[in-house]
């Protein structure tokens, strides 16, 4: 014989801002940080010099639309 067993879901907990804060600003901090790289660096405000973080991002210039000739 075939017995069918439900098993109820558990119930979702809520996230509170307070837990949420610390990630919003690291994720925002990270994609701030490669917006610079991708978009500023190897300029006039370079951080690094050499040619290695424009070599390493310059196809991701022309994706995004950077100008970088």
């Amino acid at each position: 014989m075939t017995h069918i067993v439900t098993h109820s879901a558990p119930a979702p907990v809520p996230i509170s801002p307070q837990e949420l804060m610390p990630w919003t600003v690291f994720v925002g901090l990270l994609l701030l940080m490669t917006l610079y790289f991708v978009g500023a660096e190897q300029g006039a405000t370079a951080l690094i010099q050499g040619d290695a973080v424009h070599e390493f991002v310059h196809d991701g210039r022309h994706l995004l639309g950077f100008p970088c000739h």
